[in-house]
């Protein structure tokens, strides 16, 4: 196994990383802005506020988008495991 295909299967393994957490990240982003928008329009300074909404939300769109998430890594591993003969030998 050569180190450009350890490092070319390490790239695509964490782009893949990225990209299945950025729906989650960018959910609680949105999230946690809005509630800040609201805490600052209505003087609420409770700290714990945030945190319930943004759970909900991020796990609401961890079961929406599981799915999505079970057919990326099935792809990815059934790539690397139908091609896993081809990389021994190099």
């Amino acid at each position: 196994m050569s180190q450009s295909l350890i490092l070319t299967l390490g790239t695509q393994a964490i782009m893949m990383i990225v990209l299945m957490s950025l729906p989650l990240i960018l959910t609680a982003m949105l999230v946690g802005l809005t509630v800040s928008i609201l805490q600052a329009v209505t003087q609420i300074q409770e700290q714990t506020l945030s945190f319930v909404p943004k759970t909900i939300c991020v796990f609401s769109m961890l079961i929406l988008i599981s799915p999505w998430h079970m057919s990326t890594a099935k792809q990815f591993l059934t790539h690397l495991l139908i091609n896993l003969p081809s990389y021994l030998t190099r």
